[in-house]
């Protein structure tokens, strides 16, 4: 009786797991696979209880998609996303392929998800975050003191929710910026969409789809949509899960580099793979430091994925997907 019990709770962890998943974001040829793999090797090093899910576009090479796999990573095709046409200028050029990330919601076969940019590396188990209250929008909140919020109200008074109490938001509504635009109502909470907890939904993909057609692009793109799209369910959560680089200069006060689990290398010039030096703000001690942790994981031989360390659910899923092929995704709008 025992032993079956035993068994039995064990198989009912195992099917509770394999509705759990870390995401990622893959496309083009680039480089930046690099990153899905040391972010794969990271999860392993922290003891990660779930798997990596990379979501590919398919201009994203079979050789590339070849290195995930042998990773332990779960890898997806997906069809790619994107905006309604217009004159936007976004912040980075390269953002506007990052509209296909709203697939991800169509992988309803995970319960939760925790998604994570590809230049992401893990430095401390954030399995815990699988466990937060359903229901709601995980992420870390962003900075306004990028000169590329300089279209901004916000920038333009010098408010930044990293610090609110620096420049505070006048109470009176009517009052107006430097260049005499009105300011209007204190803007929402806003998040750094590199990382958040998030629940799959073919309803919701549905709806995210169906606002985007009808919602003009703005310059930080998805971001801004889904900024937009989750605003009423939103709750942050500490910089430690999603510390990007760039708050080490901005906002040191808020930052204890001792406690970060997780580091965005988002800041221009800080892709390890990539890494000289000779950007701006890329000889500071503490980039270094970071640069060099991250290539430790990757090129720790030990930490490369053995399929006989796979649990029998990861294995199951592994080869189901490799069986299936491609994902199933149901026809986007226009959007799409």
């Amino acid at each position: 009786m025992g032993p079956n019990v035993s068994s039995e709770k064990k198989a009912m962890a195992a099917a509770a797991r394999s509705r759990r998943a870390y995401v990622t974001f893959l496309a083009g040829d680039g480089d930046y696979w690099k990153g899905v793999v040391g972010l794969a090797k990271g999860l392993r090093r922290v003891g990660s209880a779930y798997p990596l899910v990379v979501a590919v576009l398919p201009d994203v090479p079979g050789d590339h998609r070849s290195k995930l796999a042998a990773q332990g990573c779960i890898v997806r095709e997906i069809s790619p996303v994107y905006p309604p046409e217009s004159q936007t200028q976004f912040a980075m050029a390269y953002y506007v392929i990052n509209y296909s990330k709203l697939r991800i919601w169509e992988f309803v076969e995970y319960d939760r998800m925790v998604y994570l940019d590809a230049d992401i590396q893990v430095f401390d188990n954030i399995d815990h975050l699988f466990d937060l209250q359903k229901g709601n929008f995980y992420a870390v909140l962003d900075c306004f003191c990028e000169k590329t919020w300089s279209h901004t109200p916000q920038y333009k008074i010098g408010y930044c929710q990293q610090c609110p109490d620096k420049v505070t938001w006048p109470e009176n509504a009517g009052e107006v910026a430097g260049d005499g635009e009105e300011l209007g109502a204190a803007p929402a909470l806003y998040f750094n969409a590199g990382m958040f907890v998030h629940e799959p939904s073919l309803k919701t993909a549905k709806d995210l789809l169906d606002a985007l057609v009808v919602t003009p692009p703005t310059p930080f793109a998805e971001q801004d949509f889904l900024n937009v799209f989750f605003r009423e369910i939103y709750k942050p959560i500490p910089n430690v899960y999603n510390l990007v680089l760039a708050m080490l200069w901005r906002h040191p006060e808020n930052v204890k580099l001792d406690e970060v689990k997780v580091v965005h290398y988002c800041a221009a010039g800080s892709k390890p793979w990539r890494f000289t030096g000779k950007e701006e703000n890329m000889d500071r001690e503490d980039i270094k430091m970071l640069v060099k942790k991250w290539w430790e994981i990757y090129n720790d031989e030990s930490l490369d994925y053995k399929e006989e360390d796979a649990d029998e659910a990861s294995r199951h899923m592994r080869t189901a997907l490799a069986q299936a092929g491609a994902v199933k995704y149901f026809p986007a709008p226009s959007a799409a």
